[in-house]
């Protein structure tokens, strides 16, 4: 029995797999949002080795200097390199985003599967605690909780995931729902399976796609969040370079010195959007319309 569930579950991982790759080849957006984001991340790990200058040092004679030969992007009203900046700025970026979603997505996984399969008033109970979360705005929530913590790398990662555990808890609850009731899950009660061996086992890697999906579009949306504290001044405390601290450092004089803006408005931008059509690729293939399954 152990040996054919194993079977079961890698046949349903590889058709995942089979499935995924076919729907990138017919969105072939998909790939280039993978590369991109792949690149991002690549120029992120590398940047202590591929940055032209420090960071953090500054050159108060070479402040404001447009785009050139020795600063490609620009330099700021401390004279520090705007590519430089931008390199380590998405170390903290990509770790905030990645890791907040990520604990988000165990804790709302968690807490949707144990609410759907048990159901009854735990299961009332526990979606109106997230109800009441998911009607904060989640860039208010996040203020209010950093603001309540102290901004730190360790605070803001907490604060984005708990607005995000509700929305990880419905994305896992419903399909648990559905699959707690098919044949081999009643198979394996009557076999005395534990409750725990039940949805860790067998349910988990039926609802894994979804909650995959969600995982990369809220990624995208994490980074945003991380950018608009860094911008109100609850981000990481300077000089550590943030993109949204280095668009609020630059906002006073972004009528003269444009890249101070632009520059890190187009790194957001780039890893949302490939984040975006990463997750576009993967929802095509988990779509039983565009498998053929009515």
């Amino acid at each position: 029995m152990s040996s054919g569930t194993s079977s079961t579950q890698m046949t349903g991982f590889a058709r995942l797999a089979r499935a995924t790759i076919a729907a990138f080849n017919t969105n072939k957006t998909s790939w280039f949002g993978l590369c991109l984001f792949l690149v991002i991340t690549v120029l992120a790990i590398l940047a202590p080795w591929i940055s032209p200058h420090d960071p953090i040092e500054q050159d108060i004679f070479s402040k404001l200097q447009g785009p050139s030969a020795t600063y490609w992007f620009g330099t700021d009203y401390f004279g520090r390199d705007i590519l430089s900046r931008l390199l380590h700025g998405a170390r903290y970026s990509l770790i905030i985003g990645i890791a907040a979603t990520f604990f988000a997505m165990v804790v709302g996984s968690i807490i949707g599967m144990l609410a759907g399969y048990y159901g009854g008033r735990f299961d009332t109970i526990t979606m109106q605690v997230m109800d009441i979360l998911l009607a904060f705005p989640a860039l208010i929530l996040g203020l209010i909780i950093v603001a309540m913590l102290g901004p730190s790398l360790t605070n803001i990662i907490i604060a984005i995931a708990l607005t995000s555990i509700p929305s990880f808890a419905r994305i896992a609850r419903a399909p648990t729902i559905a699959v707690k009731e098919r044949e081999f899950i009643e198979a394996g009660r009557s076999l005395g399976y534990s409750d725990a061996r039940l949805m860790i086992v067998h349910i988990l890697p039926n609802i894994a796609a979804e909650i995959l999906v969600m995982f990369s579009l809220w990624t995208a949306s994490s980074i945003r969040t991380e950018a608009s504290l860094s911008f109100i001044g609850l981000g990481l405390k300077p000089p550590t370079p943030t993109w949204g601290g280095m668009i609020r450092e630059g906002f006073e004089n972004i009528l003269e010195s444009y890249w101070l803006v632009m520059m890190p408005g187009l790194a957001i931008l780039l890893v949302v959007f490939a984040l975006n059509l990463l997750g576009d690729g993967l929802r095509d293939a988990i779509d039983p319309k565009l498998k053929g399954e009515q």
